[in-house]
């Protein structure tokens, strides 16, 4: 595994210093204003926890009893004495979303502190709206109907209720907001090998929706099963865990025929054990993709195809590290087990795998083009080996 310097905290990386400095205590302040009702100690822990992100307090180590200690306890002690403001990106914005679930006693409760917002976008006109229009794909040849869902599935990634600028897109598109596309490569490789297919997920609500729905084709037409990788508790506010995506099929039956039927088909598929969920506390972890645990390689070891879903998971896979953007993606991927497909719109620094000049063409067009989820890419990486 090659390897390039990570995003910090500080100020030698814009977005990543006002993410923890703006943007992370912000979502405190939310999450208080949409559960107003938390009793006195819960909103005096996230008081606390505001009050040191904005302060730059060295970063605690997690309170006992926890269930995860075991697996933050390594990369605590490796950030030992580190401020909020002057560390490694990926492990402190992380682990802030670990804390907060600490400060809202979740592991005692289960009370999700984002479901809010999670039940307002699943209320939004624009949820049902997109979800219509890729369910009506069905109607088309299986080659173009999964090209069109890879694309419905990627721009869904725009909803993420942690950042409010790249919700503004919303989830249509322009043909030049595509940098890189190689959905006919892994279209050619679902066609040739029609086994498992991985979904590592990324955000509830709409981006879900699309999901479902390409899960649902890929079912019909060229896999044996479809697994979701999801979260095991809440994080980056609308992270999926396997509550939102069992109540979003419960939901489903309240919408259109086209939804209903998604709805019978994804029950028929969860029965059988076609479809399934694998939540898992490694995607809760600050571990890198290389960094996985051997039940997951084991388990990828296996699959026709991976799909990597948004932008937090490719920080994870390419260690949230600043390549310079033309590095082929398969020289910063080459330690992953099984075919990989990327479907991520960029709300951060990390890209790789651009043709070259790209990068200046649209420095030129958009300063902030790395960060506001206007662009995306279809990243696919044939060669991925252990």
């Amino acid at each position: 595994m090659i390897q390039a310097s990570p995003i910090l905290t500080n100020e030698t990386n814009a977005f990543g210093h006002h993410t923890m400095k703006v943007r992370v205590p912000g979502i405190i302040r939310e999450v208080q204003r949409q559960n107003p009702d938390y009793p006195a100690p819960i909103q005096h822990a996230l008081d606390k926890l505001h009050a040191d992100l904005q302060s730059d307090a060295a970063i605690p180590p997690l309170e006992l009893p926890a269930p995860d200690y075991d697996n933050w306890e390594q990369a605590c002690a490796d950030h030992a004495g580190a401020t909020w403001l002057n560390t490694d990106w990926f492990f402190a914005e992380i682990y802030f979303y670990r804390l907060l679930i600490q400060a809202v006693r979740w592991w005692e409760t289960g009370r999700d502190p984002f479901a809010p917002q999670k039940a307002a976008e699943v209320a939004s006109a624009s949820l049902w709206e997109v979800l219509e229009l890729a369910l009506a794909e069905r109607e088309r040849p299986v080659e173009e109907r999964l090209t069109a869902l890879f694309q419905h599935t990627l721009w869904g990634n725009r909803i993420d209720l942690s950042h409010v600028l790249v919700k503004t897109h919303g989830s249509t598109w322009v043909t030049d907001d595509l940098l890189i596309d190689d959905s006919a490569r892994a279209l050619a490789r679902l066609l040739e090998q029609r086994g498992a297919v991985h979904f590592i997920n990324d955000n509830a609500g709409t981006e879900l929706a699309l999901d479902l729905a390409l899960a649902d084709a890929l079912l019909e037409t060229v896999a044996e099963r479809v697994i979701f990788h999801v979260k095991m508790h809440p994080m980056f506010v609308s992270d999926a865990i396997p509550a939102d995506v069992l109540a979003f099929i419960d939901r489903l039956e309240q919408g259109s025929p086209a939804a209903r039927g998604l709805a019978e088909r994804l029950r028929t598929a969860f029965v059988a054990g076609r479809f399934s969920l694998a939540p898992d506390l490694y995607w809760n972890s600050s571990r890198f993709l290389w960094d996985m645990p051997a039940r997951l390689t084991r388990t990828f070891e296996r699959a026709s195809l991976v799909v990597v879903k948004g932008d937090l998971n490719y920080r994870r896979m390419t260690g949230d590290a600043l390549w310079p953007h033309a590095t082929p993606i398969r020289d910063v991927v080459n330690y992953f087990p099984a075919p990989l497909l990327s479907l991520r719109t960029l709300k951060s620094d990390v890209v790789v795998g651009l043709p070259e000049g790209m990068d200046a063409r649209l420095d030129q067009l958009d300063k902030d083009w790395r960060t506001n989820g206007r662009r995306g890419v279809i990243q696919y990486v044939e060669a991925a080996r252990v």
